[in-house]
């Protein structure tokens, strides 16, 4: 039986990163024979150019008909002008989340040993890192109302959002983390604000609550701001991160940098049947658009994830990371990445070396 993919390019580096991803997706559903349909639609600054506005009724409704997304990045700078806030990249990818309910971000921050001495910390304290964060994506303050941009009576300007959570949507996310940590090292950290926020003071009753059913795994609680510096302390202390949309948003990309860049880091954003969207943790980059040297190998590896969470293809996803690992093991870099006695390669010469280690 087939299986629809939906290929989502947007903006920036993304045509250029979603290219090489979309070579290796193609040479291993040859060689497996997976029976993967691969189609694209616009969306973020590119739907907007095209049609007026950042989600077109055609790209949501193939994202709802399609069995996986993948998607390169959205925005850049030309589109932030619009003060409409509805016509902005971003509200193409916020729409598609909201729209497919992909309430679940799963961002793994796995440090490559051939990568140690990229990472700006001391290998001795990012050896071996191994970090699962998992990210609430369709509440919190994001999504909040009410929201917006006004000026007050005394001519003042004022810019509000709402940062709110039930119960129900903390256990939902709840139960991810429990059963990512039970699969991992049984050991969950809870990020929160519960000394200053009351969604947060909810949000740590309920991880809570969600723990008697966990006994196995050790449930642990820490304040954003003390998480953000353990990250960069001691951050083989956390095994699974279980955290709101804001918080989550912000601690991932400090948690990819620890792996020495954020082009190595994929993502996963899931529905309750494990329909996703996948996707690197970076953005558009779009101040190193069409150069050439943009890292494929965070939408690669989600591509990979893409195999295993939502299209049951698990051993191709094995042989998807073992070829990245491969091209790093022959000391080919691209720029982000890059360091004395490697090899500097293109951002097409990169999907090329995975593809060609797919073959070996």
């Amino acid at each position: 039986m087939s299986k629809k993919v939906l290929v989502l390019p947007g903006d920036g580096i993304g045509p250029e990163i979603v290219a090489e991803a979309r070579k290796v997706l193609e040479t291993i559903n040859l060689q497996m024979s997976l029976g993967l349909e691969l189609s694209e639609a616009l969306v973020g600054g590119a739907a907007i150019d095209a049609t007026g506005i950042p989600l077109p009724e055609a790209t949501l409704n193939a994202a709802k008909q399609a069995d996986a997304i993948l998607l390169g990045a959205v925005g850049g700078p030309q589109w932030d002008s619009n003060p409409d806030f509805q016509i902005r990249p971003e509200k193409g990818l916020l729409g598609i989340r909201s729209q497919l309910g992909l309430f679940g971000n799963l961002r793994p921050a796995i440090l490559y040993p051939q990568l140690a001495h990229a990472s700006t910390l001391k290998p001795d304290v990012v050896s071996g890192l191994d970090i699962l964060i998992v990210r609430e994506l369709t509440g919190g303050i994001y999504f909040g109302q009410p929201r917006g941009y006004r000026t007050k009576e005394n001519g003042v300007r004022e810019g509000f959002n709402t940062y709110v959570y039930d119960e129900n949507e903390i256990r939902r996310i709840g139960r991810v983390a429990f059963e990512a940590a039970r699969a991992r090292g049984k050991k969950l950290c809870s990020v929160d604000k519960a000394n200053v926020l009351e969604v947060t003071v909810l949000w740590r009753e309920v991880m809570n609550e969600l723990h008697a059913e966990y006994p196995d795994v050790e449930l642990s609680h820490m304040y954003v701001d003390n998480a953000a510096m353990q990250l960069v302390r001691a951050p083989k202390q956390f095994d699974v991160v279980v955290t709101g949309n804001m918080f989550g948003d912000i601690l991932s990309d400090a948690a990819a940098m620890l792996t020495g860049s954020i082009g190595m880091l994929p993502s996963a954003s899931l529905d309750v049947d494990n329909k996703g969207m996948y996707e690197p943790c970076h953005g558009s980059a779009p101040d190193i658009a069409g150069q050439g040297i943009a890292n494929p190998l965070a939408t690669i590896l989600s591509a990979a994830m893409m195999l295993r969470y939502s299209l049951n293809a698990g051993e191709a996803a094995d042989r998807i990371e073992s070829a990245v690992s491969k091209v790093l093991d022959q000391n080919l870099r691209t720029s982000d990445i890059m360091s004395e006695g490697m090899r500097r390669v293109s951002t097409s010469e990169m999907g090329d070396a995975v593809v060609a280690a797919l073959a070996e």
